[in-house]
């Protein structure tokens, strides 16, 4: 395995302004913003400002389309079946919305107990589907019958950091005719996705965390086959035919685009292609190689500190981040913040560090020393002490 060059490490530094201050080890929740970012928003704004109505043809209109396909080069997704959302929950429900009114003898979903609690709330809102709730992704394969609609699963699980075994999910699904929707949130820009080769149903995801693009940039794919003879009931004009002929009936467009819903949101699109922009020049190959060789450098720097990992050892199962557990973690990370030194807490899970493509080798060295030294001390976190930690 090759590292990253150090003269790119230090490149794509200079893409970020927070790095000048932090060390930021937190693309798992929310990626730093690329510099260039500001100058989509500016675009924007100086098209609302000079250009007023006019900008909606001009580009503002057809962004769910462009910047959908940037996603799909990421994902392997081909042109025209990947279209931008508000967020994941949306691009979910329109998803859903493809299968009602629910047949009342094909109406259970099933899903893992990891998944994000946005997907589940969205499920387990409908009257008329019954949730089956599993421990694993060898359990999805084993509940998955005929009377499974539809299997939202999470290709990366938030919590754990753990690939799921999508294949033998989607394989099952299949043979009993149900759909499956994976959230590629957790993957998307830091572990290679291809949403053609592992054959889904629908992909769904978000640019907030390893993709850099920030929020109000959810998207779905749908697999073009399907996209031809769905139709949605979550729906709005930009998903009909001739949009601007203000038709009183709905008449789909065709493939994509008969899933969008209202008008898009151009100034989020503008700003997240500064993000998409820097994954595809470097490549998710390249980064993948670097986040194992990292993620690898954490846990070896965390056992030799004594601490638990939660996240799984195994390389073909390890997403980008690495979830240390120690003592009062929400406080750890409370303090480490104080540090400038921004990770995440989440509860039932612990620390969770995520290191991407412009991270070096010295700031994993930080963090873990800055635990130790935290515990080891009890600065600012009550109840701890040198003991505390072992």
């Amino acid at each position: 395995m090759h590292d990253l060059p150090l003269r790119d490490v230090y490149e794509y530094r200079s893409e970020f302004p927070i790095l000048e201050h932090t060390t930021y080890l937190a693309s798992h929740t929310l990626g730093p913003m690329p510099r260039t970012a500001a100058d989509g928003l500016a675009e924007y704004a100086r098209m609302w400002a000079e250009r007023g109505i006019r900008s909606w043809a001009e580009g503002w209109w057809a962004m769910p389309m462009t910047v959908g396909d940037q996603i799909g080069r990421i994902i392997g997704a081909p042109p025209g079946s990947t279209v931008m959302h508000q967020n994941v929950s949306i691009a979910e429900a329109v998803a859903l919305s493809c299968f009602r009114p629910v047949d009342p003898v094909r109406n259970r979903v099933v899903y893992e107990r990891g998944n994000f609690p946005s997907v589940r709330y969205v499920y387990q809102a409908q009257p008329d589907l019954e949730v089956v709730v599993c421990e694993d992704d060898a359990e999805i394969v084993e509940r998955i019958d005929e009377r499974t609609l539809l299997v939202p699963i999470s290709h990366v699980l938030y919590k754990a950091a753990e690939i799921q075994d999508v294949e033998p999910i989607v394989r099952r699904a299949h043979e009993v005719g149900a759909y499956v929707i994976l959230d590629c949130y957790q993957s998307a820009g830091i572990v290679p996705v291809d949403v053609t080769a592992l054959r889904v149903d629908f992909a769904v995801g978000g640019s907030v965390k390893w993709l850099c693009g920030g929020p109000g940039n959810g998207w779905l794919y749908v697999r073009p086959d399907l996209a031809e003879r769905l139709a949605p009931t979550y729906t709005g004009w930009q998903a009909h035919a001739r949009p601007f002929a203000f038709e009183e009936e709905m008449e789909y467009a065709s493939g994509a685009l008969r899933f969008l819903t209202g008008t898009p949101n151009p100034a989020a699109h503008m700003a997240a292609t500064a993000g998409y922009d820097l994954i595809e020049e470097i490549g998710a190959g390249r980064i993948r190689e670097n986040s194992l060789r990292q993620t690898g450098l954490l846990i070896d720097l965390a056992d030799a500190a004594g601490f638990e990992i939660t996240s799984p050892r195994e390389p073909a199962r390890r997403g980008g981040a690495v979830i240390v557990s120690v003592p009062e973690a929400a406080a750890v990370y409370a303090e480490l913040e104080e540090r400038a030194i921004l990770c995440d807490f989440r509860p039932g899970a612990g620390i969770r560090i995520g290191p991407h493509f412009f991270t070096t080798d010295e700031e994993l060295r930080l963090v873990i020393d800055q635990i130790e030294h935290i515990l080891d001390t009890g600065a600012h976190v009550p109840h701890l002490g040198a003991a505390a930690r072992h």
